[in-house]
């Protein structure tokens, strides 16, 4: 029979196209491998010294990209002028070297996987409620409200972090993943003040060998360049350069092509929660109601920060501009 008269066609539900599913499955895969930076930070610090794990997952990748960086013609350092690489060098000794220090001596010392992640990811707030003004952007009061509620969500966390029996991390610790995200914060800043926009391989091997460098030399310094003779520790180096720096930072990159920045640093609010629980189910961290709520509350001001800004944004995608954080 047909449609009676006056009454709508029921419209079927739109069905997912190959491209979404896959689309879908990519985004899975990304926050699975850019949270499986803090695990291997947690795998690396067991087998040894925090200049010694870094020093060895970035040689080889300076290693590797350098040469790649410099075989892809128009994509890579061919024609990039000493004032955009070294512009690079900054931000990769803010983001990279700095940051990443701060997280696995965070971890090292007892600090929680999820409450390092967490705490790492208010970079996003922070900037735009912080960072905007400097650089002539009007802040909205939604976007300063979901900066108190992300800071009440960390505290949150924190504290039950902190207090549960089998913590044993110093309280001036938790104060070590915060010195990461100002690091982070102010590679923001003087990445968003280059007029440059560099390829992200060019970027990534810049970022790389800076933080190569740096970690090579404080291992030698502090006698620590020698990795152990274990194959823990070279398991956790393997995890760390395929999963968080290809499969974390690759994966990023795909999908800004794909769906734009906008949503994919949507995906970033989902790491500290994915973090958590793996770092619960697999080293015993603690995962209390106190920390569920916390999260929680991270994430409903990270989206409506978000919101916020795709709302000012006039939902252009921004796909020259470089991710909210780096690598983890």
């Amino acid at each position: 029979m047909g449609t009676p008269i006056g009454i709508p066609r029921r419209r079927a539900a739109p069905r997912l196209t190959r491209r979404a599913w896959i689309t879908t499955g990519l985004a899975v895969v990304f926050v699975l491998c850019w949270s499986s930076g803090f695990i291997g930070a947690k795998l690396g610090s067991a087998e040894a010294p925090v200049a010694t794990t870094l020093m060895w997952r970035f040689v080889p990748l300076a290693l590797v990209l350098v040469p790649l960086a410099l075989a892809r013609a128009g994509h890579g350092l061919r024609g990039r002028t000493r004032g955009d690489v070294g512009t690079h060098v900054v931000v990769g000794l803010l983001s990279q070297s700095g940051y990443l220090l701060t997280v696995y001596g965070a971890i090292g010392l007892g600090v929680s996987t999820g409450t390092t992640a967490l705490i790492d990811g208010l970079q996003p707030l922070v900037a735009a409620a912080l960072v905007g003004p400097l650089l002539g952007v009007a802040v909205s009061a939604r976007q300063r409200a979901g900066l108190a509620l992300g800071l009440a969500g960390v505290v949150l966390v924190t504290w039950s972090d902190a207090t549960a029996p089998t913590s044993t991390a110093p309280w001036w610790a938790y104060l070590v993943p915060f010195a990461g995200m100002l690091s982070l914060l102010a590679s923001t800043f003087v990445e968003r003040r280059t007029a440059v926009r560099t390829p992200p391989l060019a970027a990534l091997a810049v970022h790389c060998t800076t933080s190569a460098v740096v970690f090579t030399v404080l291992a030698l310094v502090t006698s620590d360049a020698v990795p152990p003779a274990t194959s823990g520790f070279w398991l956790a180096t393997a995890w760390l350069v395929v999963l968080p720096t290809f499969g974390g930072y690759g994966l990023y990159w795909l999908l800004v092509e794909r769906i734009g920045v906008t949503p994919v640093n949507g995906l970033l609010f989902l790491i500290a929660p994915v973090t958590s629980v793996w770092g619960a189910a697999m080293f015993g961290e603690p995962l209390t109601l106190l920390t569920v709520s916390g999260l929680a509350l991270a994430l409903v001001a990270a989206l409506a920060v978000s919101g916020a800004a795709a709302a000012r944004s006039g939902g252009r995608s921004g796909r020259d501009r470089s991710p909210a954080g780096t690598t983890p």
